[in-house]
């Protein structure tokens, strides 16, 4: 695979990982269109590079709850229960979810649900309620609304925010915790690919493309987040709504 294809799988993978349009969705359908196959090994490292752009969004949040600062202990808590039910579903379907990937139709109608889930996120009456106020189930809930989003072309980032604000949280804390989710799902894929990474190697790819790769995924995923913030603090989630419906009817129709 040259430079320039790898260059480009980054920066989709950076920009749809925490946009809520589908990361997994945009490679099926980017990996289709370059007549490429990712690869596991680039696969982890992309993975990696949406991890550091949260790392770094987040870097005081994140030291808080490593240390086990008061104020951060009960984010702690629910950020780790939160991640249990993706890693569970994950596991036990995981045959289920590989042969998804591999059928781009399927992503065209998982597309429109998640359309769908934008449109709804603007029309939800917003109780503001904060982290104070925040209960195991709302933890639950967005928790399995990520295992949701491990069908291709449900936004993860779409999904877990929608389902923060359906439970009444502040739009700001729905999307830090959404973000902060990522963390332990993304770290730990990456971690069981690394695994299988150490028979296969660096594959058909070499060092210099592994590295531009995650750059390239990081610096988009970082950009992609702060927009992201901006976007939700304003109640303009739904504009990516008519950008799913869209693609989604384009698959349906003409692949």
């Amino acid at each position: 695979m040259d430079l320039i294809k790898v260059i480009i799988l980054g920066i989709v993978q950076g920009i749809t990982e925490f946009l809520p349009v589908s990361s997994s969705g945009h490679l099926v359908i980017f990996q289709h269109f370059l007549n490429v196959n990712e690869g596991l090994t680039l696969d982890v490292f992309l993975h990696f590079g949406t991890l550091l752009a949260v790392v770094v969004v987040y870097w005081d949040d994140i030291l808080g709850m490593i240390t086990l600062k008061e104020e951060y202990r009960k984010l702690t808590y629910y950020v780790i229960l939160g991640s249990i039910p993706a890693g569970i579903i994950g596991i036990l379907f995981e045959d289920i979810f590989e042969q998804l990937f591999n059928t781009v139709k399927v992503v065209g109608f998982t597309l429109l649900v998640t359309g769908l889930l934008l449109w709804l996120s603007d029309r939800i009456t917003n109780e503001k309620r904060y982290l104070k106020d925040m209960k195991l189930s709302d933890s639950m809930v967005v928790g399995f609304a990520q295992a949701f989003a491990i069908i291709p072309g449900i936004s993860r980032s779409g999904s877990t925010i929608v389902a923060g604000l359906f439970k009444g949280l502040d739009r700001k804390l729905a999307a830090k915790y959404s973000f902060l989710l990522s963390i332990p799902v993304i770290g730990g894929a990456t971690l069981l690919q690394v695994k299988d990474l150490m028979t296969v190697g660096l594959g058909n790819n070499t060092i210099t493309q592994l590295v531009l790769g995650t750059v390239a995924s990081a610096i988009a995923g970082y950009f992609s987040i702060k927009l992201l913030l901006k976007l939700v603090n304003k109640e303009k989630l739904s504009v990516f709504a008519y950008y799913c419906w869209f693609l989604g009817l384009i698959i349906i129709l003409f692949l």
